[in-house]
């Protein structure tokens, strides 16, 4: 669901590993969309558009898929997508990011915040650099570490998306976005204190990373029912 770069991304890793795409669902071609087309079909994999990611997959569940999803941008749906699943009965996955190198990096950065919350001295930024086609800004993945930041450390109540430095007494965390070029995806965290500083980063060198995390997300999910996260795929 989604034939852009990632759903192209998806079917070659796919194909190389011995799965069979069934159908592909673009927006030219949603009338094909329906219960005959999808017999044989174990699990739908989403990577649409923020506008339409949740009706899409709400839709795949009325057909009675599992589905794993990888577009962001139309979080503000998720508890409605997530009940739509349990609804039917369902099997669901939502991440930001699929590759397992990021997933490991939201671990050590929730770690890392907690730890920081005792030294107030250091402050915090998270960045992201992707591609000029990538249409939401802060990239899902980006949101995700400011959650973790703001979750585990006691100083920071909220994220903000600026090009201002923020103001040193705020416990607002500041979220810097860019895009440029052809970049898959680059994200760091960094802690600054009036001495040192640490940063944690993630670079992707290609959009692989990000499907092969997706179709192990799927073999995951077909032979299970519920609502689930990478944390549960990688056992983290």
């Amino acid at each position: 669901m989604g034939y852009g770069r990632m759903g192209h991304e998806v079917e070659q890793v796919a194909a190389s590993t011995g799965h069979e795409v069934v159908l592909r669902v673009d927006r030219d071609n949603m009338d094909d969309f329906y219960p005959e087309a999808v017999t044989g079909c174990d699990v739908a994999i989403e990577f649409t558009t923020p506008e339409a990611a949740a009706d899409t997959i709400i839709r795949a569940f009325n057909l009675g898929l599992p589905v794993v999803s990888g577009s962001t941008g139309w979080q503000e749906r998720y508890d409605e997508v997530a009940a739509a699943c349990l609804e039917k009965n369902g099997s669901f996955i939502h991440s930001s990011n699929y590759s397992i190198g990021v997933n490991i990096m939201f671990r050590l950065n929730a770690e890392l915040a907690r730890i920081m919350s005792s030294l107030p001295e250091y402050k915090a930024i998270v960045e992201e650099i992707h591609h000029i086609y990538k249409l939401d800004a802060p990239s899902g993945t980006a949101i995700t570490l400011a959650g973790g930041i703001t979750q585990h450390h006691s100083e920071y109540e909220g994220w903000i998306l600026s090009e201002e430095e923020a103001d040193a007494r705020s416990k607002t965390l500041r979220v810097k976005s860019v895009r440029e070029g052809a970049v898959p995806g680059t994200h760091s965290v960094t802690w600054t204190s009036p001495n040192d500083m640490i940063s944690i980063r993630h670079e992707a060198f290609n959009r692989r990373a990000f499907a092969t995390g997706a179709l192990l997300a799927a073999s995951y999910i077909i032979a299970r029912r519920g609502v689930f996260t990478m944390n549960d795929v990688l056992n983290l």
